[in-house]
């Protein structure tokens, strides 16, 4: 293929891409000067991050270790010396993917669409009587299902973004236990791209209205950027951080049940310019044990960079954290005591 041709290709995948959930049009962010900037990318890797970081005697939990950049987050921080308890949606899951990772793994079960799940398997970590020095909550879905209520609520919030603050929820005393515990939440660019306008639509988390799943998915994400930042609040910096990442558009199988045009494009398009899951795992991994990070809080990662968001968003709404907590507190407040 001639150069030319090439780069004809290559900017027509480009902009193909933008239609894809998580690929991004215009340059967004830009660094955040003001807080700590390490030496790393977009093209840095999970394990180049983490070179020479010793985490033996840390404890950290990774949801959704199966597959992915859970997988390969649970891998490279194990593989550092930390012991990784791995949660999949079966313990037969979560073990087959333990298993397969060098280093001391613990495989746990977790439904995160069923609430008494999530408080069994915190319960289950806690039965372990160590701190947790790191928690990741990484699982989730993708658009690509059809809607569905869970218990009267949006499937896509209450996986995404629901489940996962009952299990943190649980946890927490086990976090701020640890010496400096670290919270990291996988967010997405989703949650400033494609979220309802207003940010999240309250009036619609029961589908009292239209569906539209990027929607959906673009508010599960900011709604986990918000209780980052609400979390951020409510802890104090120099004994427990919460902050929020954008992986990246990575090559993980989130649309294996995409079809028509956006089948074609994740087939056919994606490839060329997606991260690899080696590089889609890093940013997280980062954020979870750079000592440069000691006492940041409250912050959003993109390419191992915190970031400042360029276009209209809510990720930073202070209010509107504060009204999407009182609502959470009344769906799932029961779960967890205090």
């Amino acid at each position: 293929m001639s150069l030319n041709r090439r780069q004809f290709v290559l900017s027509s995948t480009a902009v193909a891409a933008t239609s894809l959930p998580g690929c991004g049009g215009e340059d967004a962010v830009t660094i955040d000067t003001s807080l700590p900037v390490g030496p790393y990318d977009a093209t840095s890797t999970a394990e180049e991050v983490t070179a020479g970081i010793d985490l033996t005697g840390k404890t950290a939990l990774v949801t959704g270790c199966n597959s992915g950049i859970g997988f390969e987050t649970m891998r490279v921080l194990a593989l550092r010396g930390a012991h990784v308890i791995g949660t999949g949606r079966t313990l037969e899951k979560a073990a087959v993917a333990c298993a397969s990772v060098d280093g001391q793994t613990t495989p746990l079960a977790l439904e995160l669409s069923d609430f008494d799940s999530c408080v069994a398997c915190a319960q289950a970590v806690a039965a372990l009587g160590k701190p947790l020095d790191i928690l990741i909550p990484n699982a989730g879905i993708g658009t690509f299902a059809e809607f569905e209520l869970i218990n009267g609520v949006e499937k896509i919030f209450v996986v995404n973004y629901l489940g996962h603050v009952v299990l943190t929820m649980n946890l927490l005393p086990l976090v701020q236990a640890a010496d400096r515990g670290r919270i990291v939440h996988v967010g997405s660019q989703m949650g400033y791209k494609s979220a309802p306008r207003g940010g999240i639509d309250f009036n619609n988390l029961r589908g009292e209205g239209d569906y539209d799943a990027n929607q959906a998915y673009g508010r599960s994400k900011l709604a986990n950027a918000l209780f980052s930042l609400k979390l951020s609040q409510m802890l104090d910096a120099a004994d427990t951080t919460s902050n929020v990442i954008h992986p990246g558009f990575v090559k993980t199988n989130i649309g294996r049940d995409a079809t028509g045009f956006i089948g074609f494009l994740y087939n056919n398009v994606a490839p060329v310019i997606q991260k690899s899951v080696a590089e889609g795992a890093a940013t997280q991994a980062y954020v979870a044990t750079n000592p440069l990070l000691e006492g940041v809080s409250g912050a959003y990662f993109e390419d191992c960079n915190p970031v400042t968001i360029n276009v209209p968003n809510h990720v930073f709404d202070v209010a509107l954290a504060d009204r999407l907590w009182t609502e959470t507190l009344g769906m799932v407040g029961e779960y967890w005591e205090g």
